[in-house]
């Protein structure tokens, strides 16, 4: 029926798309005045102005100082109003949950890190998600209730099929079949869950080195090795939602692994994956191989690797690299992606001498020739793609104004 709220083309829904479009506007450039709002949107003088004091009235802006250093007088400018919601991410690992809050405008105001050390956790899994995430709100000086969604990233997936996380026995406690409805009784805001290298792909697009890209893969190396598939824009998550898990991808240079879920392991982890650098480095020549995690051992090992223009080191970094292609290529062979992110620990530390290396590795292995880039996004990725997906719900959600 014509008139009614939510038809398009009506006045309602008109002026929600306007609204909407000021926001978004006003989170990407900061401080705006009623005249820039109205050249930047196409809107009249009166028409913005109705525009923000809707949007005043509804408690989504608020006036803040005015225009200086400009000809004429001064204008006064306007804000998201950064407390209109706030949303929350978990970054899990067998380790620790790192938590984090942020406020509409994406400002981080709270984090906590809660350890989850051992085999069999100490804690029920609801009970480390709920501290966790107190920890942060606590810090934020907010109530568990004032967050309006949250995103928790895990390794693996959960199946859509099953709910069941799938792809990672290496995370104690999360494979119970009832724990995703034991998290959602026990939280009061939505909840989605997503593969952890899934949100820093999230991050990297909304932040990084792919923003702008509508087709990538973004390569992950830090404990585990990991890809995250971004075609048309879109994440692929695949059918039972281990799209990526090329960790397990049998690739030359190794034996076939069989049994994969069970080793949590395959062919392109056994290549290129943490645990095979170390030993790689010694058979190389390498001295001084560090000791502890296989992670932290690696990242080392590549940092200082990149330093050296010859020598063991050198020699490392480039079989790295040749093993890093040899999956690569059977991604970019099938995917034809425009761009490759390299991100993880493993990646970053090796920064441009190391993409270098793989990019030229690849344009030898592989018939398409995508461009190889060092992620942007190094101060835990994978909880600000967290707080990056949770925050787009958010927006969607309390910027509709045509309700």
């Amino acid at each position: 029926m014509a008139g009614t709220a939510g038809t398009p083309g009506t006045p309602r829904v008109l002026r929600a798309m306007n609204d909407r479009a000021a926001l978004d506007l006003l989170l990407e450039h900061g401080p705006l005045s009623r005249t820039r709002i109205g050249k930047l949107t196409g809107l009249s003088k009166p028409t913005a102005s109705q525009l923000l004091a809707r949007l005043e009235a509804a408690g989504l802006v608020l006036a803040t100082g005015t225009s200086e250093g400009h000809p004429g007088p001064s204008a006064q400018l306007y804000v998201v109003n950064p407390a209109a919601a706030h949303a929350a991410g978990l970054d899990v690992t067998p380790d620790r949950i790192r938590a984090a809050v942020a406020d509409i405008t994406g400002r981080t105001v709270g984090e906590y890190e809660l350890p989850t050390p051992g085999r069999r956790p100490s804690q029920p899994v609801v009970r480390q998600v709920t501290d966790a995430l107190d920890g942060a709100v606590k810090a934020a000086g907010l109530a568990r209730d004032d967050v309006h969604r949250l995103v928790i990233g895990t390794p693996g997936a959960f199946d859509p099929n099953t709910g069941r996380l799938r792809y990672a026995s290496h995370l104690p406690g999360w494979h119970s079949p009832s724990l995703l409805d034991e998290l959602a009784a026990a939280l009061p805001m939505p909840v989605e869950y997503e593969n952890d290298v899934n949100l820093v792909a999230i991050a990297e697009q909304r932040l990084g080195a792919a923003r702008g890209h509508r087709d990538f893969v973004l390569l992950w190396n830090q404990e585990g090795l990991g890809a995250a598939l971004v075609l048309g824009g879109r994440l692929h998550r695949g059918w039972t939602g281990g799209a990526g898990e090329v960790g397990f991808l049998p690739v030359p240079g190794t034996p076939l692994v069989r049994q994969v879920t069970k080793a949590n392991s395959g062919g392109y982890q056994e290549l290129a994956g943490s645990q095979a650098l170390p030993r790689l480095a010694r058979e190389l020549g390498v001295e001084d191989v560090p000791a502890g995690p296989y992670a932290e051992a690696a990242a080392d090992l590549v940092a200082r690797a990149a330093d050296h223009a010859t020598g063991p080191h050198r020699r490392f970094l480039t079989t790295y690299a040749t093993r890093l292609a040899t999956g690569l290529a059977s991604l970019v062979s099938v995917l034809d992606p425009e761009l490759v992110v390299l991100s993880g620990a493993l990646l970053t530390a090796g920064g441009e001498v190391l993409r270098g290396l793989v990019q030229a590795e690849l344009e030898e292995l592989a018939a398409s020739r995508p461009h190889l880039v060092v992620g942007d996004v190094r101060e835990h990725p994978v909880l600000r793609g967290a707080l990056e997906s949770a925050l787009a719900a958010t927006r969607d959600e309390v910027f509709d104004t045509s309700r």
